[in-house]
């Protein structure tokens, strides 16, 4: 676009945070981005905007009147390092991690402070009955960050992290063979997330311009190469540029986001 950007990253509580705190002299003009079920708290400090790019868009991904715009499509998935399985097999499902041979083993984001962790506590939630889902929230470990979960695996520290694919596959490509990603066989749980204009952004058009830009064919077929997000557009085959499975191919069970929004500061507090 020729933008010069500053860019500041944290995770998506304490980010959108700072945007709800500077609302009245925004300083920043894009937030990119979190997941529906997060940033539907936050509405009142957005602007919608149609991008050409979302003709390319599935429609059950856009967001009502284009507040915010599909920039990816996260898959849940579980990562596995088999040299901490300590002779027990690897779990296949989401139930398998109720056990009580996996308590401290399994590590999960913060869901007061991450979308992903958020977004996992509430797929889960969905998914699993009350009693099965509290035994697996009860052999968590909670971790501050998100980037936490696969790089304690990664490193040997935990047996299995509960994370989106993008987060993982990056030490699965990376050569390290004891580890692996698990599709949960009863199915797991997809999340869009989205890229937002602040609203009254400063840098007006140029603003928009960069939105267009990371919502490009060339931005997310580059995005998919070199950090695993899978791409929102229909226009990309993913299995002709990473060694990921294309979407038909995955069991999974569309998250109600706006339901996850609203509920949100109850389910956080139980």
């Amino acid at each position: 676009t020729g933008a010069s950007l500053g860019v500041i990253t944290g995770g998506s509580g304490v980010l959108l945070r700072r945007i709800e705190a500077e609302a009245a002299a925004p300083q920043g003009d894009v937030f990119w981005s979190s997941s529906a079920n997060t940033l539907g708290a936050y509405e009142q400090l957005f602007e919608p905007y149609a991008s050409p790019a979302l003709e390319m868009m599935l429609p059950e991904l856009r967001y009502p009147g284009d507040l915010f715009l599909p920039a990816n499509l996260h898959v849940v998935t579980m990562l596995v390092n088999s040299d901490q399985l300590n002779g027990q097999a690897a779990p296949q499902t989401w139930a398998d991690l109720a056990e009580p041979a996996w308590s401290g083993r399994i590590i999960i984001a913060d869901p007061a402070n991450s979308s992903t962790g958020y977004t996992i506590a509430w797929g889960l939630s969905k998914l699993l009955d009350e009693a099965t889902y509290k035994a697996v929230v009860a052999n968590m470990v909670i971790s501050g960050s998100s980037s936490n979960v696969p790089k304690g695996v990664a490193m040997g520290e935990y047996a299995v992290g509960l994370t989106y694919e993008t987060n993982s596959y990056a030490y699965v490509d990376g050569g390290q063979t004891e580890l692996s990603l698990v599709y949960p066989a009863e199915g797991t749980f997809t999340s869009p997330e989205y890229v937002a204009l602040i609203r009254n952004a400063p840098s007006g058009d140029a603003a928009k311009k960069t939105v267009d830009a990371l919502l490009s064919k060339e931005a997310q077929i580059a995005l998919l190469q070199v950090a695993f997000r899978r791409p929102s557009r229909t226009d990309i085959e993913v299995s002709s540029y990473v060694g990921l499975p294309e979407i038909a191919d995955i069991k999974v069970f569309p998250l109600d986001e706006a339901e996850a929004a609203s509920q949100r500061d109850a389910f956080l507090a139980a």
